[in-house]
Parts: structure tokens; sequence; C-alpha cells
């Protein structure tokens, strides 16, 4: 079922805020003020956000091995994110988006789908992964998630995108183009980097996967939008 046309995306503004207010609560905002050790000392904010992190974030192999509460991190990872930039570069792809997205799935069928997708793109990576140790936060899997139910439902739509290699002039193409382009970057990322710290690509490649073979398998051919899809504000995949 598809939700009413033109209905506010109430769902997609609602994680956004969810992972702000959380974020300015939590230590990797650098608003709050250590709990312990000098209030003055990088050194103890840094303490500070590394437990944060730990507590809330999936670790691969605390998540297999560790106590049962580890098994409601896939899940509070998705609303954690470590610095301004990584919570600001989510939050804009997921309201460019997931607000078309959300108003052709539905609210609830996109707030479950958003979930999951963002849950399994993490225990994706932690199977793989199973005995690294280090930590995973933030929407990305979710949102990649978002972007491959996108590429289904809209493949003609027209997204504007920003590449370096062109001396970053704004050129639009068809959102299949661009999103398959974003794909095949992460998956040769994820195929090079390994466990290695940084971005979590094979969360990404999971992500997205699971996002576009769910809308195949839920809406078919006929949900497809082909024609006179609104058009996407100006912005290009993370």
């Amino acid at each position: 079922m598809f939700g009413k046309p033109g209905q506010a995306p109430l769902v997609t503004y609602g994680l956004i805020g969810s992972c702000c207010v959380v974020f300015l609560l939590g230590p990797a905002s650098g608003l709050m003020v250590p709990l312990s050790g000098d209030p003055g000392s990088g050194s103890s904010l840094l303490a500070a956000q590394a437990a944060y992190f730990e507590r809330w974030g999936v670790v691969p192999e605390e998540l297999w091995h560790g106590p049962a509460a580890e098994l409601i991190t896939p899940l509070t990872a998705l609303f954690i994110h470590g610095n301004w930039l990584h919570l600001l570069g989510n939050m804009l792809f997921l309201y460019v988006f997931g607000t078309m997205a959300e108003n052709r799935m539905g609210r609830g069928a996109f707030a479950v789908f958003y979930l999951a997708a963002g849950v399994l793109a993490l225990l994706g990576y932690a199977v793989v992964h199973a005995g690294s140790d280090r930590t995973l936060v933030g929407a990305s899997g979710a949102i990649s998630g978002v972007l491959g139910a996108f590429l289904y439902l809209f493949p003609r739509a027209r997204v504007t995108s920003l590449f370096p290699f062109l001396f970053f002039l704004p050129l639009r193409f068809p959102a299949w183009a661009v999103l398959l382009f974003w794909f095949a970057l992460q998956w040769l990322a994820a195929r090079s980097a390994g466990d290695r710290p940084g971005v979590a690509y094979l969360a990404h490649v999971v992500g997205f996967t699971l996002g576009f073979l769910y809308s195949w398998a839920r809406y078919g051919r006929t949900t497809r939008v082909k024609r006179g899809c609104p058009p996407t504000p100006d912005r290009s995949p993370p």
C-alpha cells in the first residue's frame, strides 16, 4: 500500500530529529562536559566518546560473544554518529531520498523498512567480520537501504551530482546512473577495506542490496515511477 500523495514525510523528519537530539546530548557533539576528569581536558572528552560509542555502537566480537545486552546495539547504533560531518552528511541524504521513499511506501512501512535495513546492514558486517573489535555507529546502512529502494521505485528521477574530477560542476543525471555508480564505488571500497578502521563500506553494500531487493519483491514492476515523478532536491548520494 502506498502513502497518500503529498503527505508530509513525518517518519523521515522524526528520524532526522531523533538522530540530531541523540547527537547533541551525547559526548560526540563536544557540547557536553565530561562527567569525570578535568572538564577542560581533551583526553577526558575522548575517553567519554570512546566509552559512549562502545556502549551503544556495534562491536562484532562483543555482539556474538558478549552479554545479551549487546543484542540491542544494531538498533541503537543507527542513532549514534561519530562527529558533526558524519551526522550532517547522513541526515542530508536521508532527507533527500527518504522523503520520496516514505511518500511512496507509506509511513508505517517506511519506518519498519528503515530500521530493518539498518539493523540487517550492521549484522551483515558483523557476520563477515565476527572477530572484529572496531565499533560501528551511524545510520549509513539504513540510508543505503533507502537509496536501494529509491533506485527501484524512482529509476528515472533526476538528481544533481558534484564530481571532484569534473571540478565540482553540478550535473544532472538519472537516479539509476548516479546510484549504480555510487554502489559500484561502495562495492570496490568494501573489497579493499576489509576490517581496517574507517567507513564500513560493507554495511553500505548490504543495506543498498536489501533495499533494492525488498522493493522489487514487495512492490513489483507496477509501482515503479518512470514518468512524471517529482524531481529530487539537488544533491548527490553519500
